[in-house]
């Protein structure tokens, strides 16, 4: 190992290519990704330019391994969502919706900054596990929810997560479409809407 390759692991990853990639993340986090380049991430990670090319493909392996590892901690930085079959199911329903309005938030310009480029997006896609994503998990919460029979047993959660889902790129939408004062969104509303729909009683 060179001594410009041990100086860039001494914060304690076990490899460089890890290193590489939590050096690319924290810069997406403090700066976005627009205009972020191989020999910002380098000098960050204090190697070489070409080193980089030693442990990743090209560029957009890299992009999208740091995008993946910044929306991770994005996630785990608003804390646990509610637990099937614990709590008001109401209010665990606009847990949900307010943790995937903040998780949206906290990526957007990351996001937005890769909008021109497909490549890296597609290999973000690529490097998500099921269950991982936060759609993942509030449609598998439903589910139990559904098991637990807090839910009907006819629910169709799948089009609940949907319209939770779409409530929160709606807002993100507007907002990286430069919608100026776009409406805060009527989470009581959303929640009423799921649990009661909006046919009249029959």
């Amino acid at each position: 190992m060179s001594p410009r390759k041990a100086a860039a692991l001494r914060g304690g990853e076990s490899t460089l290519r890890e290193h590489l990639i939590a050096t690319a993340a924290r810069l997406i986090a403090e700066r976005g990704t627009a205009g972020l380049t191989v020999r910002a991430i380098a000098r960050e990670a204090g190697v070489a330019d070409g080193v980089l090319y030693n442990h990743f493909a090209d560029k957009e392996e890299l992009l999208a391994c740091a995008l993946r590892a910044h929306v991770t901690a994005a996630g785990r930085a608003l804390g646990a969502l509610p637990e099937p079959g614990r709590g008001d199911l109401a209010a665990n329903l606009r847990a949900h919706v307010l943790h995937g309005l903040a998780l949206h938030r906290a990526i957007l310009p990351a996001f937005a900054g890769l909008i021109g480029r497909p490549a890296v997006l597609a290999r973000f896609g690529d490097l998500s596990d099921p269950g991982e994503d936060w759609r993942d998990r509030l449609l598998a919460y439903l589910r139990a929810e559904r098991e637990l029979g807090r839910l009907a047993p006819d629910a169709r959660v799948e089009a609940a997560a949907s319209m939770i889902v779409g409530t929160c790129h709606e807002t993100v939408l507007a907002a990286l479409l430069g919608s100026p004062d776009p409406p805060p969104p009527d989470i009581d509303g959303l929640v009423t809407t799921l649990l009661t729909g909006i046919a009249p009683p029959g």
